[in-house]
């Protein structure tokens, strides 16, 4: 089994980092820190920080993930090594997109696990619900989406697929205010606003999007699959539709019910957030390192896996999905299994 590698993230106006040999080593203006390398699956560096160009190249001959985010942890550049993976699983990934039977069938798997992962999240958020005008929303939402998997299912196209999937969020994120239980007043939600987030849900929302998208474009990379093309999402230029198409089975997962937790918990607080220019809500540098560590916590946290029968880290279940995937773009198995949350 894969070892999940730690991602570090930088985050410190004006920190340095660069290579000692075998180590990875950080200066700031407070203190000095280290790093084994070999500890590291990936870095992430958020605004006004420095690498060095010696631990970029290391880093792109060991295959090990540099990502630059804004400071505010929208997604800028990563750092892309040689063209690697097999190249007969690529040509079986063109193909498949190619063929419109093969993509509506692959494009149903992914859906089916987003939809039966966030029924899931609904339930048992209406049986945690303290009265009824929480517990009914939820419990009808999640009602509601018993029936479209059903649904998808019996879909015959594409955009027939993505009209169940729309309108299935669109009655989510409705009934989403009812599952935040602690200030509601700050966290109200209302409806989602991208670029830039306008709120602080959208905000949290929007950045957990932004890391999970990260690791779902490593993961689709890591087992040679190419993350832009991609089955339920439109092939775009420069969009890594296969990546977003695999994000979509841990978005309420590792998106929207990590989110809530760390409201809930009350560890993201209102003044954890700042206002900026044109109506933009970001977190500070604090609930930035809060939200990263929380993050970080939960990617450690084992859930089990029904295909594999045994426990995982959360962190590990994007690179499990892509290489089951990668057998199934192949032809191994007959079927594409999406991650199940139990």
């Amino acid at each position: 089994m894969k070892v999940v590698l730690n991602t570090l993230y930088i985050q410190t106006h004006g920190a340095y980092l660069h290579l000692d040999h075998e180590t990875l080593k950080i200066k700031t203006e407070e203190r000095n820190h280290q790093f084994p390398l070999h500890h590291l699956g990936g870095i992430v560096l958020f605004g006004n920080v420095s690498i060095s160009p010696f631990l970029i190249h290391r880093c792109a001959a060991d295959g090990r993930d540099v990502i630059w985010l804004s400071e505010y942890g929208t997604f800028q550049a990563r750092l892309s090594g040689k063209t690697t993976g097999n190249v007969l699983l690529r040509r079986a990934q063109f193909c498949l997109s190619q063929n419109d039977q093969g993509t509506l069938d692959t494009a149903k798997y992914m859906l089916a696990g987003k939809l039966q992962n966030t029924r899931h999240v609904l339930q048992r958020a209406g049986r945690e619900a303290k009265g009824d005008s929480d517990q009914i929303p939820l419990n009808e939402c999640a009602e509601l989406y018993r029936q479209s998997i059903h649904n998808c299912q019996n879909a015959n196209d594409l955009d027939q697929l993505r009209g169940i999937e729309g309108y299935a969020a669109k009655s989510y994120f409705a009934v989403f205010s009812h599952m935040i239980r602690s200030n509601r007043d700050v966290f109200s939600f209302t409806e989602r606003s991208k670029r830039p987030p306008k709120d602080p849900i959208n905000a949290l929302l929007s950045f957990a999007y932004t890391l999970l998208a990260n690791e779902c474009i490593a993961a689709c990379e890591g087992v040679g699959l190419d993350p832009q093309v991609g089955f339920l999402h439109t092939i775009r230029s420069g969009r890594p539709a296969l990546a977003l198409d695999l994000m979509e089975e841990f978005r309420v997962i590792l998106g929207d019910r990590f989110v809530l937790t760390v409201i809930n918990r009350n560890q993201i607080k209102p003044d954890d957030f700042i206002d900026r220019p044109g109506g933009a809500v970001y977190l500070t540098e604090n609930g930035r390192k809060t939200f990263l560590t929380a993050y970080q916590k939960r990617k450690q946290e084992e859930v089990p896996h029904l295909l594999l029968k045994e426990k995982i880290p959360l962190g590990l279940v994007p690179h499990v999905q892509a290489r089951l995937l990668a057998r199934y773009i192949r032809g191994d198995t007959p079927a594409y299994q999406p991650f199940i949350l139990r």
